[in-house]
Formats: structure tokens, C-alpha cells, sequence
């Protein structure tokens, strides 16, 4: 007899450990964890070496140290025009998982109803279901343009008497989706007439290739009922760090850091001081960060086009999506187990993330925040899937 409790039995190994398990085994380049392979600037690195050797080793203040929590509401005012007391309206937590995860427990009761866009991030299904709440997906799905977006009749169906938040995931992984103004709009406008909150993940928001990242809290209606969410990880290489945090009116943040203090108290003493910093590097650093990606989109995507996938470039994140049918490929599990043997890369199946399974069975998500020499190394393997 299984002790799993019934709401997680569905949630086994994740697909991130099985292909990167997968890489290891066949001495594949792994193009499907999520990871950088370099690390963040070398000035916040430096901070973070001092902190260790200088006593920053204990328990750090609960909501996070008070210099982290300025150097967000800085960042905030700076590049969104949001402002939040770093006092009463910040609490850093564990990666923008953990934030996410305290917002669903502290903000939804059983049988409440979430609207969440599939193809969505595995840790939000899971953090549904720990909650006992219900999903109800509103599906992406590519256009003739090669851009994603949504049924706006769809969207306005998924809300209902039950629901209790959003959550909105804008630049979106693992479409690379950044989200209009229109749409964002389109949301918010309903958010304010069921009056129902907010919960945003943003942790791509400095990586922008096309349109621009606009925070749902800005809208009209919004910043009173949003919890807005993001992390160092994305932005500055540090993806082991977690250091993430929620931002929003005190009494949303209140609710995530009553949760999050019986996850996991607290978290990354030495580290905050350092994220503290990076989030203070000019913005030369930002806007140099998203152009080096933006070059290394534009190298896997014309390598995954030349080899005959149907590609969909992003407009943000470090991911691309692929449609394998030109390929044969008829289910993206069985494509992505097979891929390594055939080509030597390592990709991550779509279809996991949705719901409606059929929308993305032939879709294939490729990450391109490697080095460029890596990333020439798997165009030139996946070039064997043109012959």
C-alpha cells in the first residue's frame, strides 16, 4: 500500500531529474534542466565569499536581512514604478518556489479553484494539490505567428464562485510567452470583477527579447490583491542560492511568511548580503545579461530549424519550444527518451505540464542558457536529425 498521501500520489520523480539523469547516463548535452553552466557576476560572488568568512553563518532575520529586503524594494521602484515598505510588504524566502508554494497554502482553502496557464511549471500543480484546492487551466497554444497566447473565452470560463487566485507566470516558462499589455489587462479586469487574488512568478522578468515584462501589480486593481514573486536564481546565474522573494500589501506577505516560516524558518544567511548587492549592479548588468541570451536563443533557433524541428521562438526566458512532427515524433516522452541515442541531446517533453496532454504531446523544450560552445556542440548534433 502506497503511504503517499491521495492528493500527491500523481507527482512522482520529476521530468527534470529523469533527462538529466538521462544526460548523465549517455554523455548527452544537456539542453533540458534549466541551469546555467557559468556563474553569476564575479563582484556578487565576491560578497558572498566575504559574508561566509565575517558572521553571517546564523539564522538570519526572518522576513530576510534588512539590506536584502531594501535592495528589492529599490529594484521594485527602479525598473516596475512599484512601491513597497521593505519592512511590512517583503519576505525572502526559498527561490521563488517556496514563495509560490506559501502563497497557495496560506491563501487557499480545500476545494478553492486556481486559474494557472498550462503549459505551467510542475512545482505549481504540486503546490495546488498540497493545498487541496483545484486547478483550472487556461491552455497556450501557438498561433500561425509562431506566438502563444490564449482563448479569451476560455480564461473568462475558468473563473467561477470557488476561485481564489491566479497565478500568472509572465516571461513564461516553458513557452517563452512574455504576456501584453492587453492580456495582462484582460486578467487583472477579471481578477478585480470576481475579486479574487493574484499570485505572479516574474523570475524571468530581466529577460525580455521581444515586448516588454509588465508587472500584473501595476495594473489598475491589482497591487492590493497581487503577491508579486520573484528570485536571484534566473537573473544572476545563482540558481543553487534560492534566494527568492514575494512582494505585495502587508497583509498577502504576512500570509506567505506565516507559512514559509514552518517550511523552512529561514534560509541563505551568507547569501542574501551578496543577492543584495547584484540586485544593485547597474543596469548595464541587466541589459547585458538579456543580450547575451538573446544571441544564444538566436543560435539554438536557427540550429533546431535547421535540423527540422517547427520552432517557436521565445520572447523571454531561457527556453524554446519545438513541434517534432516534421520529425516523425508523434509523443514528446518517447522523442526526449530517444533523443539521446539519437543525437547526443537532451531535451524536456512539454506534455508534462498540461492538463490537456493532446495540446502538447508534440511539443519539446530545449534551454539555451549554456555556453556557446556548448550550444554549437548540440546544433551540430541535432544537424543529424536533418539526415
Amino acid at each position: 500500500m502506497d503511504p503517499l498521501v491521495a492528493r500527491m500520489r500523481p507527482f512522482g520523480t520529476t521530468i527534470f531529474t529523469e533527462m538529466s539523469a538521462l544526460a548523465v547516463r549517455t554523455g548527452a548535452v544537456n539542453l533540458g534542466q534549466g541551469f546555467p553552466d557559468t556563474d553569476g557576476p564575479a563582484s556578487m560572488l565576491d560578497v558572498a565569499a566575504e559574508a561566509l568568512h565575517s558572521g553571517h553563518n546564523q539564522y538570519p532575520s526572518g522576513p530576510g536581512i534588512p539590506a536584502l529586503r531594501a535592495a528589492i524594494a529599490a529594484h521594485q521602484r527602479a525598473y516596475w514604478q512599484l512601491e513597497y515598505d521593505p519592512d511590512t510588504e517583503i519576505v525572502v524566502t526559498a527561490g521563488a518556489t517556496e514563495a509560490i508554494a506559501a502563497a497557495i497554502l496560506g491563501l487557499c482553502e480545500p476545494g478553492d479553484e486556481v486559474v494557472c496557464f498550462e503549459p505551467y511549471y510542475d512545482s505549481y500543480a504540486a503546490s495546488i494539490a498540497l493545498a487541496g484546492a483545484v486547478r483550472r487551466p487556461v491552455t497556450l497554444r501557438p498561433g500561425p505567428d509562431g506566438r502563444y497566447t490564449f482563448d479569451p473565452g476560455q480564461l473568462r470560463g475558468a473563473f467561477g464562485p470557488r476561485t481564489r487566485l491566479v497565478l500568472l507566470n509572465s516571461p513564461h516558462n516553458p513557452t517563452g510567452k512574455v504576456f501584453t499589455p492587453a492580456e495582462l489587462a484582460a486578467v487583472a479586469g477579471l481578477c478585480v470583477e470576481h475579486d479574487v487574488y493574484a499570485v505572479t512568478d516574474e523570475v524571468y522578468e530581466h529577460l525580455v527579447f521581444a515586448g516588454e515584462h509588465r508587472p500584473l501589480a501595476g495594473f489598475p486593481g491589482m497591487r492590493e490583491r497581487t503577491i508579486q514573486i520573484s528570485s536571484a536564481g534566473k537573473t544572476f546565474s545563482c540558481t543553487g542560492w534560492k534566494v527568492g522573494w514575494a512582494c505585495g500589501p502587508a497583509v498577502l506577505v504576512s500570509t506567505v511568511f506565516r507559512v514559509k516560516q514552518f517550511l523552512t524558518f529561514v534560509n541563505a544567511g551568507p547569501l542574501q548580503p551578496a543577492v543584495a548587492h547584484a540586485l544593485a549592479l547597474p543596469a548595464s548588468y541587466f541589459s547585458g545579461f538579456r543580450d547575451d541570451l538573446r544571441a544564444k536563443r538566436d543560435l539554438l533557433v536557427a540550429g533546431l530549424t535547421e535540423a527540422g524541428f517547427v520552432v517557436y521562438p521565445p520572447e523571454g526566458t531561457y527556453f524554446v519550444t519545438a513541434d517534432i512532427t516534421p520529425l516523425g515524433g508523434t509523443d514528446g516522452v518517447t522523442f526526449c527518451r530517444e533523443l539521446p541515442e539519437r543525437c547526443g541531446v537532451v531535451a524536456v517533453p512539454t506534455q508534462v505540464f498540461y492538463d490537456d496532454v493532446e495540446a502538447g504531446r508534440r511539443l519539446v523544450r530545449f534551454a539555451f542558457c549554456k555556453r556557446p560552445e556548448v550550444l554549437t556542440e548540440a546544433v551540430s548534433r541535432l544537424g543529424k536529425l536533418a539526415a
